[in-house]
């Protein structure tokens, strides 16, 4: 059985064409085909630290409880895990101490989703990013890729999942509003569309130049966050990375992602060709004995 040059050709025309069309397949959602999403306004300057959106959040998605010892303190950074969707922690500025929230930021063009190979990670038409079980391979892949190290993999269950934060996306879909938002005493927090964020949030620099630091988190960030801060520090000294690119993640890996789907089809492709080569080559030596 041989496979001569003239076959070895055709298998690779094939193979060819199946990477070729692989680059058709959308490796993250364009953010200008989308309708408006939806997004959370966190204005730290209003922010009391006293963690009622980490209590609600925990009991909504059956969590456990923090520890009583378990509060902000200025110094320590307290991250989110498989037990936490979001925390507050606490630093020391040049203000004095300052409150910041943390959880996922629902990046309008998610790396996550863009890394996920079976989709279980996406971007909905509302504005969260949330995870499927049902289509979750468990690669993990959401995890390296994130630029804001936010989801986390439960490795003690005996039934893993990714945990993050989903803006509460069941609350969302039945007109009601995200957990956090709905409980904070100290209005923190405010939820509507992500360009109405924006205009508010500098309106109210605009109203309050001396409170406010002169930008918006999350306007240009990573490509644009659904999840947006005001401050009145620099972001970097709340713990928010500011080295960031404004262009989206999914825009520097778009030429690895979209040949990534090809691989599924990419190498039985090449099996059956070289199959179909060497059984059409026995029949002809056959023929010939």
């Amino acid at each position: 059985m041989r496979i001569n040059r003239m076959n070895f050709l055709k298998i690779l025309g094939l193979t060819g064409l199946t990477i070729t069309s692989g680059k058709t397949l959308n490796a993250s959602p364009d953010p200008e085909s989308q309708t408006e999403f939806f997004g959370i306004l966190y204005d730290s300057t209003r922010c009391v630290g006293c963690q009622e959106c980490e209590i609600v959040c925990a009991k909504a998605h059956d969590l456990p409880q923090n520890a009583s010892d378990d509060m902000p303190v200025a110094g320590v950074k307290r991250n989110t895990n498989e037990n936490r969707r979001s925390v507050i922690n606490a630093y020391e500025t040049k203000n004095g101490e300052v409150y910041a929230k943390n959880q996922c930021m629902h990046c309008n063009q998610p790396a996550c989703a863009s890394a996920c190979l079976t989709q279980a990670m996406y971007k909905t038409e509302q504005g969260p990013v949330i995870w499927r079980e049902d289509k979750c391979m468990g690669c993990r892949y959401c995890m390296v890729s994130c630029p804001f190290d936010v989801p986390k993999f439960e490795y003690l269950s005996p039934n893993p999942k990714i945990v993050k934060c989903d803006m509460c996306f069941d609350q969302i879909e039945s007109g009601q509003l995200p957990i956090c938002v709905a409980n904070c005493p100290a209005e923190a927090l405010s939820f509507g569309s992500r360009r109405e964020l924006i205009a508010e949030a500098h309106r109210r620099i605009y109203a309050n130049p001396d409170l406010y630091y002169d930008q918006v988190y999350g306007e240009h960030e990573a490509g644009g966050t659904s999840f947006l801060y005001l401050s009145s520090v620099p972001f970097a000294e709340i713990g928010l990375r500011t080295e960031l690119q404004k262009s989206s993640y999914p825009e520097l890996t778009k030429g690895f992602l979209y040949s990534v789907p090809s691989i599924f089809v990419l190498w039985p492709a090449l099996l059956l060709g070289i199959f179909k080569s060497t059984k059409s080559n026995s029949n002809i030596e056959e023929e010939y004995e």
